[in-house]
């Protein structure tokens, strides 16, 4: 009789995805698909997509699923009770569900700020993070690396920027980082002017030339907001000061990001934007799972190009920076004006150019704080929102 491989008697490893019916959560559900031999989904959440958070439950029968919207409890309900698993509901339950030690990996795909309480849940009682929600370090980066430190827990990035620089990294411990370089595509109106975006409408804003995203993140990316707020997630991921992150426009998003070491020599990620490729590299770490992704080919790709970023006309790019460079809860105002500014937008009730005025007046307005608390965060997040809901008249 022969022995199985290592890997075949190894068991699986068992997911809990927040997030589970957005872009980042269903990709990861197709990574999961194809290598059920080595994942097991524990806990499915969802924010409002209870039929689609149904369908998903059916599937892949984790322990347990949450709805955010606690109105839509019953529907969950109803739709599982063929089942054993359990169904909870509300914000409460999301940052509960979190502490319970059910699983080995969060894939933390809450979008924005409603991401930070559970992905703290989760790290106080050791679980790896694999992380796509990079709104929780722009609120309170200080605090979450500080406790995946103390707890030892390993945050490992699911942006294809970060996780580039994750990737480039590998086998770096020892070598100093001169500086990293964030790629963007530039979204759909590099090289547009005020006089353009001033009419730009929302359905013209979601059409990103290279990636296949949720609505926030592919508005942030037409702003640039995205690319600010993966300067500041940056700094905390990797443990760098603001004058070694730098961000170029890369149009064709073939290279994700770079790092360049105190020697001068620079090394880049490669490969097609599909956002499957960095999910199913957090999800396997340290093992690279084969695919049938589509390979990038030289010979139909004869051109890379690079271009400054416009800061004059992208100003949520410059507003980003400031904010990594003061710090304090500066970063944290941001995010909450922001995350409201794009709500309003998508609901076509502010202009383009409108966010970032939104963005610039909190930042101005609403009190800062040098050393703030994990509370004053808190506080923070409201105030900014309280702010920004009366710019945009909610």
């Amino acid at each position: 009789m022969t022995a199985k491989a290592p890997e075949e008697t190894a068991p699986k490893k068992r997911l809990a995805i927040f997030g589970s019916t957005g872009s980042i959560g269903t990709q990861a559900l197709d990574v999961v698909r194809a290598h059920h031999e080595l994942f097991a989904v524990e806990v499915l959440t969802a924010q409002n997509n209870d039929a689609l958070l149904v369908e998903q439950a059916l599937e892949f029968n984790p322990n347990m699923v949450v709805i955010g919207d606690e109105g839509r409890y019953a529907n969950v309900k109803a739709g599982l009770a063929k089942t054993n698993i359990k169904v909870f509901a509300g914000e409460k339950a999301l940052e509960e569900v979190a502490a319970i030690d059910c699983y080995d990996v969060m894939l933390a795909a809450i979008v924005g700020y409603a991401g930070l309480k559970p992905t703290l849940n989760a790290i106080s009682i050791g679980k790896a993070i694999a992380l796509a929600n990079k709104e929780t370090l722009v609120v309170a980066g200080d605090i979450v690396m500080q406790m995946a430190r103390e707890k030892r827990v390993p945050i490992i990035p699911v942006d294809s920027e970060h996780s580039a620089i994750f990737q480039c990294l590998v086998g770096e411990t020892r070598n100093p980082i001169e500086k990293v370089v964030l790629t963007a595509s530039g979204g759909p109106f590099r090289g547009r002017k005020p006089n353009f975006l001033v009419n730009v409408k929302r359905d013209h804003a979601l059409q990103h030339p290279n990636w296949n995203m949720g609505a926030k993140i592919t508005i942030d990316s037409a702003t640039l907001m995205n690319k600010g707020l993966e300067m500041i997630e940056a700094k905390w991921l990797f443990s760098l000061k603001p004058e070694q992150i730098e961000v170029v426009i890369h149009p064709q998003s073939i290279i994700h990001s770079m790092v360049q070491f105190e020697d001068g020599s620079m090394k880049a990620q490669m490969g097609l934007p599909d956002m499957k490729l960095p999910i199913q590299y957090a999800l396997g770490f340290p093992k690279r799972l084969p695919n049938s992704f589509p390979r990038f080919d030289f010979k139909k790709n004869e051109q890379l190009t690079f271009e400054e970023p416009d800061l004059r006309t992208f100003r949520n790019l410059a507003l980003a920076i400031q904010a990594l460079n003061k710090g304090g809860n500066l970063p944290c105002i941001m995010n909450a004006a922001n995350e409201i500014a794009v709500w309003a937008f998508l609901k076509n009730r502010i202009g383009f150019l409108d966010m970032m005025a939104v963005v610039e007046q909190a930042m101005q307005a609403v009190t800062f704080i040098e050393k703030p608390t994990l509370n004053d965060y808190y506080d923070t997040d409201a105030q900014s929102r309280e702010f920004a809901a009366a710019l945009v008249k909610l």
